[in-house]
């Protein structure tokens, strides 16, 4: 029985996690068209009053979700070439 190198379940659960962020946060941006969800965002949001607030929180926590994605999968790439990671 192998030992499990625990860098490289740091760096999957970092991707992982990430992916599964950035998945969820680009879905919650309202859309910029005029499409069904500008018609539900309408309606919903009615009042304009802190909604801009709110989109630049959402744009910070993708791009920093982004950011940890990538970073992420280049360490795994450098760390462990093709081919290197047995199971």
């Amino acid at each position: 029985m192998k030992a499990v190198n625990p860098l490289l379940i740091i760096l999957l659960v970092l991707l992982v996690v990430s992916g599964l962020g950035l998945i969820v946060f680009i879905l919650l941006h309202s859309g910029k068209g005029t499409g069904v969800s500008d018609m539900i965002a309408s309606s919903v949001y009615s009042s304009q009053s802190g909604t801009s607030i709110v989109e630049k929180n959402l744009d910070r926590i993708t791009i920093v979700l982004a950011i940890i994605f990538m970073l992420s999968l280049i360490a795994l790439m450098l760390i462990y070439p093709q081919g290197t990671i047995n199971s």
